[in-house]
């Protein structure tokens, strides 16, 4: 293990992003953070340093190990520390709005009625 690595190295390395090519592009589009700044990819990164990553969701990681190669999912949960916190809580809907088919075109309360419990 060496002091230092590109930060899209290690990402990869680290298995936030499948490709290497990947981690370069999410850092090029901005996706990628170091200590608060945006990166380029060949920025480089040290133990120590917080790094996020948007993917769908933010990831928060601490920087624990600088791997000198990809290894398995175990190697590299060692690496880092998950510092993201829980997603909010889903707002439970109803599967379908239930209404009579036969009845024809919706009337204005039943589409008021449909919006409300879509949440539009």
């Amino acid at each position: 293990m060496t002091d230092a690595a590109r930060v899209d190295v290690w990402l990869f390395h680290v298995r936030v992003y499948r490709t290497r090519s990947q981690a370069s592009a999410a850092c090029r589009a901005g996706h990628v953070k170091v200590n608060g700044a945006s990166v380029k990819p060949a920025h480089v990164v040290r133990v120590g340093d917080e790094v996020r990553a948007t993917l769908a969701h933010e990831r928060i990681l601490d920087v624990d190990a600088l791997p000198d190669h990809r290894g398995g999912a175990a190697d590299a949960a060692l690496a880092f520390t998950e510092r993201t916190p829980p997603p909010p809580p889903r707002v439970e809907t109803p599967d379908r709005v239930l209404r009579d088919l036969a009845a024809g075109r919706p009337t204005k309360k039943d589409r008021r009625d449909i919006t409300r419990l879509r949440g539009y």
